[in-house]
């Protein structure tokens, strides 16, 4: 049997490929940098109104560009350079947040964070709709894991950094640092060549014949339907257990902020460790086999951690969750990456990052209520049971994607028909 890769190799990958390194180290610098100025964000939307509903609107206003592009403008990230999108996405953002420290309201905060919002909204498929063509297919499992782990990772650091610098200082350093983050990126992203990127930018047949065929792709390949009904599910689950999550620390565990925290820290750390550790998964058992258990220790995870007896318990539990979770989403880039050609790539990651952002939407409404009903405790449990669910319907649709061979270049795919 052929024996894993060992953890270095999967590091060297940075060392051997000089166009990912630039795109790991623009990932980290901004990553590091967008979660500390999060953190910035709603404590400056808090200290100016004190209200819960403007804290809501600025995480929507930084939800919902993604889902507009995904429906509306999905085809613009095939059809111009994607070199060109990734470092005019860092330069909007450098705007954004070089401005925030002079913002007087609420109103103002919110709406260059939904500035932010679009230029994310497109920098994201951009990203992975490139990686592909940044190492060979072999190298691109370690190349998403070592993404999304270093993502996962700033995400836990940058949380925390964030907030011991704003009550050490104040949000606008952190937005400065911020700003100069996104710079940082951009200057690595300008060395990666064009062609790396993008083998050519797609020909057009029309803006709305365009996004029909995003569609039509998403539909036709078995791995993209696979990500599509699969991860859609467990995007519900990742809404209740979010969602219910402070209930949870708060009355069921009693264990206030500190808890909170904990829950949260813990959850970071499961997360970069499932990411980082996914490459490796998937060459020794199979994507279809590490898609079907990753979804299957996020249920294991949440559903013990919904019966825990205290804080402590529940913290360990959410690291196993955290792990699925993070190994799951190396999974669905390698699903849409194999499964979809580079000339209709970005737009349908664009079409299914809308998808989920949609079901994480409904998902949160529902929660909310379903919390106050039930209690946090019967949500996380009902969270596990979707979890599962989208185990169970991730393995058997993966099985049949043929996900291990690039998807044909030179086939435009299948209108689907209309009545």
């Amino acid at each position: 049997m052929r024996r894993p890769r060992v953890t270095g190799s999967q590091l060297s990958l940075i060392g051997r490929e000089p166009s990912f390194r630039r795109l790991f180290l623009a990932t980290l610098g901004s990553g590091a940098g967008t979660w500390l100025a999060l953190v910035a964000l709603e404590v400056d939307i808090w200290l100016k109104t004190h209200s819960s509903g403007w804290v809501a609107a600025l995480l929507i206003a930084d939800l919902l560009p993604t889902f507009a592009i995904g429906i509306l403008v999905g085809p613009l990230v095939d059809r111009l350079s994607r070199k060109h999108l990734l470092v005019g996405a860092d330069i909007v953002r450098f705007g954004v947040f070089a401005a925030l420290p002079f913002t007087t309201s609420a109103t103002q905060v919110v709406a260059l964070a939904s500035v932010a919002g679009v230029a994310t909204g497109f920098f994201r498929p951009a990203v992975y709709a490139g990686l592909p063509n940044l190492v060979s297919d072999e190298d691109l499992p370690h190349a998403n894991s070592l993404l999304q782990a270093v993502d996962n990772l700033t995400w836990a650091l940058g949380s925390i950094a964030g907030g011991a610098l704003v009550a050490a200082s104040s949000v606008d350093v952190a937005y400065w640092l911020n700003a100069c983050s996104f710079l940082i990126s951009a200057v690595f992203l300008i060395g990666i060549p064009h062609r790396l990127l993008q083998a050519t930018p797609a020909a057009s047949r029309g803006h709305w014949a365009d996004l029909k065929d995003g569609f039509s792709v998403v539909l036709r390949s078995r791995a993209l339907l696979t990500v599509l009904i699969a991860w859609n599910v467990a995007m519900l689950h990742n809404a209740a257990v979010n969602v219910a999550e402070v209930r949870l620390a708060f009355r069921a565990f009693d264990a206030g902020q500190f808890g909170l925290g904990l829950m949260m820290g813990s959850a970071g750390v499961g997360l970069a460790a499932g990411a980082y550790l996914a490459g490796q998964w998937v060459e020794r058992r199979g994507l279809a086999n590490v898609y079907g258990a990753s979804l299957g220790l996020m249920a294991i995870g949440i559903g013990l951690a919904a019966v825990a007896p205290n804080v402590w318990v529940a913290a360990a539990c959410v690291v196993v969750s955290g792990a699925g979770n993070g190994s799951a989403v190396v999974c669905n880039a390698l699903l849409v990456q194999r499964g979809a050609p580079d000339q209709f790539r970005g737009r349908a990651f664009a079409v299914l990052m809308s998808s989920n952002v949609a079901m994480l939407t409904i998902g949160m409404i529902l929660a909310g209520h379903l919390t106050d009903v039930y209690g946090p405790r019967w949500v996380w449990g009902v969270a596990a049971v979707l979890a599962a669910v989208a185990g169970a319907i991730g393995y058997f649709l993966a099985r049949g994607a043929a996900a291990g061979e690039r998807a044909r270049t030179d086939e435009p795919p299948v209108p689907v028909p209309t009545a």
